[in-house]
């Protein structure tokens, strides 16, 4: 069973077997123990911030990251810390460095103020590295993330466009169940 788990995720739901059975399966366990490392360790890379992303799934013992890093050094750094859990048996990298550039880098920074200065969504930036992640490639801005309700992903989507100098926006915050 693969499933794509983007950090900002909380709870990790499983599927139970198609038999009806709502015992979880020795796999299933396993699957879930790993998927709960893989979270921990990349969650606690001290150079993760609201300007990266990273997202991942878990196939067996197999680890496939994903996502955006502004640098080589985190995209290098998460590979290194999935591949040292035991379980892991070979880590597939698929994480985009992103491009070095001070235009995008100050799109970054007004569409956090953007976001972030919002009465509405200024509780988001409360935590160490906030649940709203702005992705920044070329001009074009990726919001990714977990946010409470369709109100707040809206006004996040609203606030990011209101940034001069941007391209486009591409909303993809989920909203909690």
């Amino acid at each position: 069973m693969k499933r794509v788990l983007p950090l900002s995720l909380l709870t990790i739901f499983i599927i139970c077997p198609a038999h009806g059975s709502l015992q979880p399966t020795a796999n299933q366990n396993a699957q879930e123990h790993l998927s709960h490392e893989v979270r921990s360790e990349l969650v606690t890379i001290p150079q993760l911030t609201i300007f990266d992303h990273l997202a991942f799934s878990v196939d067996g013992g197999t680890v496939t990251l994903m996502g955006y890093a502004r640098n080589a050094f985190l995209r290098s750094v998460a590979e290194s810390r999935v591949k040292g859990i035991d379980g892991v048996e070979e880590v597939t990298n698929e994480i985009e460095v992103l491009p070095a550039s001070s235009s995008d880098e100050r799109i970054r920074w007004a569409v956090a103020h953007a976001i972030f200065n919002d009465n509405r969504l200024f509780r988001y930036s409360m935590s160490a590295v906030p649940p709203i992640h702005i992705i920044v490639k070329s001009g074009h801005v990726i919001l990714e993330g977990l946010v409470s309700n369709q109100t707040d992903k809206d006004t996040a989507g609203i606030r990011a466009r209101g940034v001069p100098g941007i391209f486009s926006v591409q909303n993809n915050l989920r909203v909690e169940q």
